[in-house]
């Protein structure tokens, strides 16, 4: 069997639970991220809640059974939130394209491919599968600049960097999906 992608709701998501903690610790192990297991389970804690966010959306990349990758998305809030990385987002862009570029668009929280799954195609179609359906194109995510093969991966898929990280944001960098219409002002 061919491995295959497809897009899954919250509940049948978290049925794969151990499938996508593995592929979170494998996926996330090498620098800059670090993962550990601990990392990991944390992760799957957070999970839970996350799929309940408003405009959540999920994809699932399996081979059979067995999990090989998966992505997740939602609608960025408004206001624009103040916990996790979003302080870093808005520090890179500053108040008023933070609040005019991401709000209201769709936000890519996690992208995982198991490393010996990788070059398959199926990061790619995970994220298309988040994204495709983002009201007017509009997308986002946030990534470490020292993810180097990252960073390559979402410019060959169109993605368009902003800003280098601004100095409070440490090596995190905010990039605009390819139909974004802010692309076109920068």
């Amino acid at each position: 069997m061919s491995p295959q992608a497809e897009l899954v709701g919250g509940e049948r998501l978290l049925a794969y639970g151990e499938g996508l903690r593995q592929v979170y610790a494998d996926a996330f192990a090498q620098p800059p991220w670090g993962a550990d297991e601990a990392m990991a389970e944390a992760y799957m804690e957070r999970l839970a809640v996350d799929v309940t966010r408003p405009g959540f959306v999920a994809a699932l990349a399996r081979d059979g059974a067995r999990v090989l990758g998966f992505a997740t998305a939602w609608t960025t809030p408004d206001p624009f939130p103040a916990d996790r990385g979003y302080p870093l987002a808005a520090a890179a862009l500053g108040p008023e394209r933070t609040g005019s570029w991401l709000c209201g668009a769709r936000e890519v929280d996690e992208l995982a491919v198991r490393t010996r799954a990788r070059g398959l195609g199926l990061g790619a179609g995970l994220l298309r599968l988040v994204t495709d359906a983002a009201e007017d194109g509009r997308c986002w995510l946030l990534t470490s600049v020292r993810a180097r093969s990252t960073v390559r991966f979402y410019r060959r898929m169109g993605w368009r960097q902003v800003d280098r990280p601004a100095p409070e944001s440490g090596d995190v960098t905010v990039f605009l999906g390819p139909r974004h219409p802010a692309v076109l002002t920068f």
